[in-house]
């Protein structure tokens, strides 16, 4: 996973862990490097002084290496290199015993130290070389009358005091990284809990319903995440301050449409009368106004097809208003499949150029709601089947059985389907088709829109699918109401 994929809490805690490693690692390589330094010059010390002794009892045994304890290590390699002379050496076995040197061993040691009886090769460093496969850590001192001494003893007894020197170094360099990690975690948690709670009521905020209605928005950061000196406490103040200008901007917009909201259904609701009376009077001139021409009659007959248009779109818009106004509904049982019968003969009969099919389950569906308002759901849409369609297509009208407390009814048709580019708006209002599904009455544009308004008052959604060939509205409704406790509003 890349880096800049972790949240921020997994960043703060590996950049923790990763300072406290390379930090430990640093001073750990130090003290190792100090350690080492301190065991090598101790060793080298201890080479001394074992060459100092054995100086010493050559001397106390007259130019000859004794054989017996000589306070030195086993494993300790021994060599006497007089002026003038034969030189001799030993490997201490323990203590007690010793196992003498050939001549090649005593010749490859002096190779490997360097021995030799010349004053400038004496008293030198202790250095490393390799005896007979093994690697050892010698010293060469001057000896009595002149000669050389050499002293060593294997390395991997220094590495092994080393080594032991530096595993509990290496133990704590692990323990602290662990516990940067744990108390990282433990204290950036802790540190990030505000700024999970800020993100908590951004979450909440985002998941109301703000696209429409009266909107309230209750949540705010708590004061104590807004602490202006605190990082945390800037975003928490700056994310008050936006729900409050977006609580000011959608009290406004709630006004406005409000405004138009009543306006629409005073409007509509006064253009009753007169619409009313345009009609009365005009059927009443045909009745009795006398002989008329033709043309006098056909100008009222406009008149009156005007006013039955005109009538339709105000009752349209009247129920649009009352529909966003969240008036409640008259709830009651509904026989749904009886209703789809009576809907499907009333298309029949207003468009008999069509095949209608109706497809039902065998036990009646009966769902909670509004009736009227129901059937002007399926009234709209197979209207709307009937007019954007040719003569001779078949329009199916199908019910399914209760699942899961809900309904599906849907309205196909095998018409020239409903173009790409209209389908996201085709629920909205004053939405009419194009060419392709031209209209051939005086279609308000507003049908699709009260279905989609009807079926959502009922909770319940709409949706179509549609390609040439095949045109689906799919309606789905909850066989029972949610009890939802909301003071209607005025129209």
């Amino acid at each position: 996973m890349h880096f800049s994929s972790w949240t921020l809490r997994s960043r703060l805690i590996g950049l923790t862990v990763l300072l406290v490693a390379v930090t430990s690692v640093l001073i750990g390589g130090v003290m190792s490097f100090v350690v080492r330094q301190s065991f090598v010059t101790q060793f080298d010390q201890g080479l001394t002084n074992s060459a100092q002794g054995v100086g010493r009892a050559i001397t106390y045994n007259n130019g000859s290496v004794p054989i017996g304890p000589y306070g030195v290590d086993e494993g300790t390699v021994l060599a006497y290199y007089p002026q003038f002379g034969v030189p001799s050496g030993y490997l201490i076995s323990n203590s007690e015993n010793a196992s003498p040197f050939s001549s090649a061993q005593l010749s490859a040691l002096e190779e490997a130290a360097g021995a030799t009886s010349r004053p400038e090769n004496q008293d030198r460093a202790a250095l490393t070389a390799e005896l007979d496969g093994r690697e050892y850590r010698f010293t060469v001192t001057g000896g009595p009358g002149g000669g050389t001494i050499v002293v060593g003893k294997p390395t991997s007894v220094l590495n092994t005091e080393i080594a032991g020197a530096l595993a509990p170094i290496a133990i704590v360099v692990m323990l602290a990284i662990v516990l940067a990690g744990l108390l990282g975690a433990l204290i950036i948690g802790r540190a990030l809990r505000p700024l999970r709670r800020v993100a908590r009521v951004a979450s909440n905020v985002a998941s109301l319903p703000l696209e429409r209605g009266d909107v309230e928005l209750p949540e705010r950061v708590p004061e104590e995440d807004t602490n202006p000196h605190t990082e945390v406490g800037q975003v928490g103040s700056a994310l008050n301050n936006l729900l409050d200008s977006v609580q000011t901007a959608l009290a406004v917009r709630q006004a406005s449409e409000e405004k138009v909201r009543h306006f629409v259904a005073d409007a509509s609701h006064e253009l009753r009368t007169p619409l009313a009376s345009i009609r009365g009077y005009a059927e009443l001139t045909r009745r009795f106004g006398g002989p008329l021409t033709e043309d006098v009659q056909h100008n009222i007959g406009r008149i009156e097809s005007e006013a039955m248009r005109m009538t339709s779109l105000v009752e349209d818009l009247l129920l649009l208003a009352r529909l966003d106004a969240e008036r409640e509904l008259e709830t009651r049982d509904v026989d749904l499949s009886r209703m789809l019968v009576d809907v499907l003969s009333d298309a029949n009969a207003a468009g008999p150029d069509h095949v209608w099919e109706l497809d039902l389950p065998e036990e009646p569906v009966t769902v909670r709601g509004d009736e009227a308002k129901l059937q002007q759901v399926f009234t709209n849409l197979l209207a709307n089947a009937r007019v954007h369609t040719p003569a001779g297509t078949t329009v199916v009208l199908e019910l399914t059985e209760p699942k899961d407390g809900h309904v599906l009814a849907r309205v196909r048709d095998d018409g020239p389907g409903i173009p790409e580019n209209l389908r996201p708006k085709l629920f909205g209002r004053f939405v009419r088709g194009d060419s392709s599904r031209a209209r051939t009455t005086g279609s308000t544009g507003l049908g699709l829109s009260i279905v989609s308004a009807v079926v959502e008052a009922h909770h319940g959604t709409v949706s179509v699918a549609s390609e040439p060939g095949t045109t689906v509205f799919t309606v789905q409704l909850p066989v029972e109401q949610p009890v939802v406790t909301k003071e209607p509003q005025p129209a």
